[in-house]
């Protein structure tokens, strides 16, 4: 199966803050798979990088920069774009959790003002991948999932 991942997942120094953040246990779950890993966040921006956070404006879901309050969105929404184009063929999609790139179902979204709207809202590029309804599923969703069934 072809699965695009969340790079952070399989080790790649791309979060925010140069955290690792391997999943060697979703590594190993995947082993018989073909991984097609992205970054939105690490390409458009670099790592490490300020952070940022969905912020529901106008009721439209945006990237926000937590320094420079600039909307970071085009680009991300450009990369997503451009990386399931290329990967036509994509069966899943594995988010990093929380991300606002990359979460599925688990990213925070603020107002304006910073008041939190939801802990279940999706991320720019997991928005894109369910838009092109590929199957999407947070990392820690799936492990709980997997583990679940193999019991």
């Amino acid at each position: 199966m072809k699965i695009a991942i969340s790079a952070c997942l399989l080790g790649r120094n791309c979060r925010y803050n140069g955290e690792i953040k391997k999943n060697q246990e979703l590594i190993d779950l995947l082993s018989k798979d073909e991984l097609i890993p992205f970054c939105p966040e690490d390409y458009c921006y670099g790592t490490p990088r300020p952070s940022m956070d969905l912020i529901n404006t106008n009721n439209e879901i945006k990237a926000v920069c937590n320094t420079t309050l600039k909307d970071l969105t085009p680009p991300l929404q450009d990369y997503a774009n451009n990386f399931f184009n290329k990967h036509d063929d994509i069966e899943l999609f594995i988010g990093k959790d929380r991300s606002p790139s990359c979460g599925v179902k688990s990213a925070k979204v603020y107002t304006t003002d910073k008041s939190l709207i939801t802990i279940n809202g999706t991320g720019i590029m997991a928005k894109e991948a369910i838009d092109r309804k590929i199957k999407a599923i947070d990392a820690e969703e799936y492990l709980k999932d997997n583990y679940e069934f193999s019991c």
